[in-house]
């Protein structure tokens, strides 16, 4: 993760950590996408855990966090955090059954390092699982257009589904599946998760480790 994107989610944990209340709509119809990719037996890594929000709903009991403050959350939430950035993990080869990466991909400063650091620590038929707002989609485009002024997004980069499956497959990965969700932003429906991508702005990305 960039630094700077560390000391923002720093010195605004909580506020970050709410959204998810504030959105509960939003962030209900998130985990039920991620519940469709997201095995639930094993053991699991979730990289960029934050505040332990999508970790704690899917059982995950290990996360990996750069932010101080963050982390701390998490642990709060029963999840024991090693500080490190995605680009430089301090875990044993083969180590993971699957690794989860919600939201984070936008932050990394080296997509390409991070995925091979993933697939280092993934046991052989591991599976890695990532959940990005597709840069195409309507959600991803309000984003990008109005990054600017969110303290959290401003250094983000998004990306599309082809482009993150592309650098899946040069990093050697393969077998991908999709869900997505989000096909409307401005909703007061918990929303179901279909297969595929291209329609909806949140999208899950499974892939299984050569």
């Amino acid at each position: 993760m960039l630094a700077n994107n560390i000391t923002v989610f720093d010195q605004n944990t909580m506020e970050y950590d709410n959204w998810f209340e504030k959105h509960a709509i939003i962030y209900q119809s998130e985990i039920l996408a991620l519940q469709q990719a997201v095995p639930k037996i094993g053991n699991g890594i979730e990289i960029g855990v934050g505040t332990g929000r999508f970790a704690q709903a899917l059982n995950i009991k290990f996360g990996v966090e750069p932010s101080e403050n963050m982390a701390s959350v998490a642990e709060q939430r029963g999840i024991k955090v090693i500080r490190a950035a995605a680009e430089n993990l301090p875990v044993k080869n083969n180590t993971y059954n699957f690794v989860l990466m919600a939201t984070t991909v936008c932050f990394l400063s080296d997509i390409p390092k991070a995925f091979s650091e993933i697939h280092r620590i993934l046991k052989p038929k591991g599976k890695i699982i990532l959940a990005i707002i597709d840069k195409n989609s309507e959600l991803g485009k309000k984003y990008e257009k109005e990054k600017f002024k969110n303290m959290f997004y401003k250094d983000a980069s998004f990306h599309s589904t082809e482009e993150i499956t592309s650098l899946l497959e040069q990093s050697n990965f393969n077998s991908f599946s999709y869900w997505q969700t989000l096909t409307k932003i401005n909703t007061n429906e918990i929303e179901q998760p279909t297969k595929g991508f291209g329609k909806g702005s949140f999208v899950v990305i499974k892939a299984i480790k050569n």
